[in-house]
């Protein structure tokens, strides 16, 4: 789902400017990241698979990624995922610890997910996160496959997870672990919202890369 298409209906002027300030903000982590990693936008595409066109969009706010667009950035820049989102207030980090009120966020807007950092942000072995899923969100069109595993909870509402092109559609109280390398993506299909704990965990021969 990259792009800009809206899932929810539509906003209003304060929201619409607060979605584009998200936007603008993750751009530019984008091409910061790129650039101080001495990466072309070609060599991003070649590490990526996705399109020179469809990076130059994203720094410079014109196009919203999906997960798995962020994933694979995650990747090529060599930085976890945790790094795309929001940050907190300097004073309330801690090395180990994590306040709800100190959550970094990550809003993908046209994707319709939030996802809210429940880890440290020093890179690790393992991220934990919870994931908000409004009606009709997704992790984006394609498969992901990665090395790892991942793992999670269903809070509530229901999440469509699919493995190797196997739809499993899971309720409150249900949970599910996988290796990364099978094939997988995610939505929502109900009317109502989603809330999932997320986990992802790294092998030790791992770059922490998302």
């Amino acid at each position: 789902m990259d792009g800009r298409g809206e899932t929810n209906g539509p906003k209003d002027a304060p929201a619409i400017e607060a979605d584009d300030a998200v936007d603008q903000r993750l751009g530019e982590t984008v091409r910061l990241l790129r650039q101080r990693a001495g990466l072309s936008i070609q060599d991003v595409a070649t590490k990526t698979g996705l399109s020179n066109g469809m990076i130059s969009q994203l720094e410079r706010a014109r196009a919203m990624p999906s997960i798995r667009t962020l994933r694979l950035l995650s990747i090529a820049l060599d930085v976890p995922i945790s790094y795309f989102f929001e940050t907190s207030d300097p004073a309330d980090v801690q090395r180990y610890i994590v306040r709800k009120n100190s959550r970094r966020l990550l809003r993908l807007t046209a994707s319709g997910v939030v996802k809210e950092a429940l880890t440290p942000a020093d890179k690790g072995q393992l991220e934990l996160y919870e994931l908000t899923l409004n009606p009709g969100a997704s992790s984006g069109t394609d498969f992901l496959q990665h090395t790892g595993e991942k793992a999670g909870y269903i809070l509530s509402g229901s999440l469509r997870l699919w493995l190797d092109n196997q739809a499993h559609l899971l309720e409150a109280g249900d949970s599910f672990r996988f290796p990364s390398i099978v094939p997988h993506m995610f939505d929502n299909p109900t009317q109502q919202a989603a809330r999932v704990i997320w986990v992802t965990t790294l092998r030790q021969t791992d770059s922490p890369a998302g």
